[in-house]
């Protein structure tokens, strides 16, 4: 054939600015992100995870309570239940509830978004035609300048001639699929697009087409805020919820501190302080969540407020750059507990405690790296009347540091008692170690207490085999 083929890029260029310089506004409908849906079967899984592991947990304490009234056995299995199961599928609600409440703002936000664009695109077209009518034929004016800019050399003439040629955008669209270059794909291209360019080329047709986008906007826009109104309230609801759990267990744990001089048994004893650890641990982490929160609200000044050091991954601590290395001693009064688990008092001083532990020397205030376990362990610590020095470094160096401040270090465990865990111990992080507090004592047995195992200020417990393996800081 004599005449030039054109290349497909430029026809395909050449539709689609014709009709993007038409339509002021998109004529696609709008499409709301759904709301993530949790997977049923991994729930159900969940659930029947937490059942079993519930009813392990009743059966084992009431195996420890066996010769323990029913009622204050009863008052120790509630609040069990209520700390592992109620709370936690309470927390994991209000979660859910939280997170469904900003989906939905944040739809109802986009959808609003949506209506000011188009009630914008109204205003905007409305001034065009106030300046050159109603008949005036955008498409045409805005491609013919295009193809000025864009068209260069003989392969493009043709193209350039039809485009400026033209009288009208269909008759543009049609001269193009007239061309013998076109193929039969390019040319119902090119019959859609006029479809659409005759539909809305008219300024008269695109006010009444944004005209009923604005009101199509301003329905969905309505039901999005509603939506996003009722999403607020359900997890303000499961919220208030929650909190009045946290209140009972709150009473709950204090009744029960009241009545555990009734416990005879060393087994009891034990059941009931565990309960009752977990019950402050909750209440622990609620504390840190809402200090949290607070202090993301408060402006930044730029200045840390504890001196840093050390890593901040699981198991690791931060601390300070002073102390001596001096070797551990493990002489001195031992101060055991034997089965022993009454908890220290809570004067928070940071002197010596009655129970022999402790010392203001070189305690100068919490310097350790918030939410690690260092920080942790020296506050507890504080809340049990038991003072710490503020650079003992790294949790995993505590029992090396600790007798160059006066401290006694030896394998023994006793309520309060710092267990300074070497690199790697126990799942110890490989560099920095890890510290805890002892909470209770039943013989070999010892429950403690610690922080950033799970995640930064997420305070949990264990239980642990102590056979002389552990340092305790006293």
């Amino acid at each position: 054939m004599g005449r030039t083929r054109v290349g497909k890029s430029a026809i395909a260029m050449m539709s689609a600015a014709a009709m993007c310089m038409t339509l002021a506004i998109s004529m696609t409908s709008v499409v709301m992100s759904p709301i993530a849906q949790a997977d049923t079967y991994s729930d159900l899984l969940d659930a029947q995870s937490r059942q079993q592991s519930s009813a392990a947990r009743e059966a084992e304490l009431k195996s420890q309570l066996a010769g323990v009234s029913d009622e204050l056995a009863a008052k120790i299995l509630e609040l069990d239940t209520l700390t592992n199961t109620t709370i936690p599928a309470a927390q994991d609600a209000v979660t859910k509830a939280n997170e469904a409440a900003a989906q939905a703002k944040s739809e109802a936000d986009a959808m609003a978004e949506r209506l000011a664009a188009a009630q914008k695109d109204k205003e905007n077209l409305e001034a065009e035609i106030a300046k050159t009518g109603k008949d005036y034929d955008d498409a045409h004016a805005a491609v013919a300048q295009m193809a000025r800019d864009s068209m260069h050399g003989s392969n493009a003439s043709d193209v350039m001639s039809v485009v400026t040629g033209s009288t009208s955008t269909k008759e543009f669209v049609n001269s193009m699929q007239t061309r013998d270059a076109l193929s039969r794909t390019e040319s119902n291209a090119a019959s859609d697009a006029a479809v659409t360019l005759n539909t809305s080329m008219n300024r008269s047709d695109r006010l009444a087409a944004i005209e009923t986008k604005i009101t199509q906007y301003k329905a969905k826009a309505d039901d999005a805020a509603a939506a996003a109104q009722s999403a607020a309230a359900d997890a303000k609801s499961k919220r208030d919820s929650l909190e009045a759990l946290r209140v009972s267990g709150e009473s709950k744990r204090a009744e029960l501190q009241q009545l555990q001089g009734q416990l005879k048994s060393d087994a009891a004893k034990q059941a009931a302080q565990t309960v009752l650890i977990a019950s402050q641990v909750d209440s622990l982490n609620e504390q840190y969540a809402a200090e949290q929160a607070a202090a993301a609200q408060r402006p930044s000044s730029g200045q840390q407020q504890v001196e840093t050091g050390g890593s901040t991954s699981g198991g690791s601590t931060g601390g300070s750059t002073g102390g001596s290395t001096s070797t551990p001693s493990t002489g001195g009064n031992s101060g055991s507990t034997g089965g022993t688990t009454t908890t220290p008092g809570t004067s928070g001083s940071a002197g010596t405690s009655s129970s022999g532990q402790g010392t203001s020397n070189g305690d100068v205030g919490n310097r350790y790296v918030a939410g690690q376990c260092t920080w942790y362990a020296y506050n507890r610590r504080k809340e049990m009347g038991i003072g710490t020095p503020s650079f003992l470094h790294n949790g995993g160096e505590w029992y090396i540091n600790a007798p160059s401040y006066g401290l006694r270090v030896d394998h023994t465990p006793q309520v309060g008692a710092a267990l300074s865990f070497y690199p790697g111990q126990d799942g110890a992080d490989g560099t920095y170690g890890h510290v805890a507090v002892v909470e209770a004592v039943n013989g070999n047995v010892i429950l403690i207490s610690e922080m950033n195992v799970k995640g930064e200020f997420v305070v949990s417990t264990r239980q642990l085999i102590n056979n002389g393996q552990y340092w305790f800081v006293h």
